[in-house]
């Protein structure tokens, strides 16, 4: 059974997000007609406009627009914590229906890797136990929806799982202030800076200051602190400045 590694593709965005949040922010404050402030959205930039409904708090505006990502090589450990975040929609490949009779992929904690060939080894040993396992229930049960359905009960929080998620751009700001924290668990964290990585080459306005809180003031962590605070913003800082080097609109 091999191991896989987390791979996240953005599928669907809004087209031009960024817009969508000017327009919308603008018709709340606005007499004009939306085709009037269309155009002069379309014709100007927003990012001052933007920054302001933001640090105003007006974080309504951002529900207009919703980005849609497939994921690969993640663990059930993974699910039940993306699952959390209740404002998103998610379709999950079912270990009900879905059969795992020749086998599963898993995925390999980096602290088990860590202590070398031999751990992977025995790790790797320890999927195929329980893929026997599985199997033994499968032929106990019966194969099929029927025997799929109680003998998955033995397969491991390791076992790769694929989804599509759906989030609008207010709730990938939230799940980005949790999950992209250094406190966060380390598959979680990969795959929201990935989906991070990937709104930002869409929408750079909505999420340039998106990420662990620490990035927008005093760390909400108290005692638990990782005190990295001052590093984490000087990296996103060479981060964005690196992005603005390399745009090609940027250059003279």
């Amino acid at each position: 059974m091999p191991r896989v590694r987390p791979h996240v593709t953005l599928i669907r965005h809004t087209l031009s997000p960024e817009e969508v949040v000017a327009l919308s922010a603008r018709l709340c404050y606005s007499r004009a007609t939306v085709d009037d402030l269309a155009r002069r959205v379309s014709g100007s930039d927003q990012t001052a406009f933007i920054e302001r409904i933001m640090d105003m708090g007006h974080e309504s505006v951002l529900e207009h627009c919703s980005f849609t990502f497939a994921m690969e090589g993640v663990s059930r450990v993974l699910l039940a914590q993306l699952t959390r975040h209740r404002l998103a929609s998610f379709s999950v490949q079912s270990q009900r229906y879905v059969s795992y009779a020749s086998g599963f992929n898993y995925i390999l904690p980096p602290q088990i890797e860590a202590l070398g060939e031999e751990a992977a080894a025995e790790y790797a040993r320890q999927m195929d136990q329980m893929h026997a396992w599985y199997l033994g229930w499968q032929e106990k049960l019966q194969r099929g929806e029927g025997g799929n359905e109680d003998a998955r009960f033995v397969l491991p929080g390791a076992c790769e799982t694929r989804l599509i998620v759906t989030m609008n751009a207010r709730e990938l700001r939230h799940f980005f202030s949790l999950r992209m924290c250094s406190r966060a668990q380390w598959e979680i964290r990969a795959v929201a800076t990935e989906m991070h990585r990937l709104c930002m080459e869409i929408a750079p306005m909505l999420f340039a200051d998106a990420g662990p809180g620490c990035l927008r003031g005093r760390c909400p962590e108290g005692e638990k602190t990782c005190g990295r605070a001052a590093e984490i913003r000087a990296e996103r800082k060479a981060w964005i400045d690196s992005l603005n080097t390399n745009d090609p609109e940027t250059k003279e």
